[in-house]
């Protein structure tokens, strides 16, 4: 009991340290980035973009795998430690300064105009609604709760996939 009490306190902490950290950096970078500083940050979004879709395309492939594995097997508590790890320290990281400098983009350089870069909010949107829903979902394979099927996580596979290649799409066209 006492082990599972110091487990949400390190994850409140963790959440509270995360949240302050990116306050602190969105604030710099809304109030004291410069437009000389426009190539560094799209560098810096594009890998953070990198960074989150790698995880977001990795995580429910080992959710197949994992869904294969008898519990509390050796393999199956080595896929949560896996689930976690690039859980908190890849995808968690990638998605917020993806959304941070994402939208001091969208703010500064295209004054949040422009159909396509309001197709690509709502897609990165659902894109981070699908990241909680993995995010649910490792918690759930770490309790070993897990209730869908392994055709589930194949199809969940591909959402990513689908949602990246519109995005790109909206980026680099520009259609609407």
């Amino acid at each position: 009991m006492e082990k599972s009490a110091n487990n949400g306190s390190n994850a409140a902490l963790r959440a509270v340290v995360a949240v302050v950290i990116t306050a602190i950096a969105a604030y710099a970078l809304f109030f004291a980035a410069t437009d000389a500083a426009y190539l560094w940050i799209k560098a810096f979004h594009i890998i953070a973009v990198i960074a989150w879709m790698a995880g977001m395309l990795y995580l429910p492939r080992l959710f197949v795998y994992h869904s294969q594995e008898k519990t509390g097997s050796q393999a199956s508590e080595t896929f949560k430690i896996m689930e976690r790890r690039l859980l908190r320290y890849i995808i968690n990281p990638g998605m917020i300064v993806t959304w941070v400098l994402g939208l001091w983009l969208a703010w500064k350089i295209f004054e949040f105009r422009g159909g396509w870069l309001h197709g690509k909010i709502l897609l990165v949107v659902l894109m981070s609604g699908l990241h909680g829903y993995l995010s649910k979902s490792v918690r759930m394979f770490a309790q070993d709760k897990n209730t869908k099927s392994t055709k589930h996580w194949r199809i969940v596979n591909e959402i990513p996939t689908v949602l990246m290649i519109l995005i790109v799409i909206l980026v680099v066209v520009k259609p609407f």
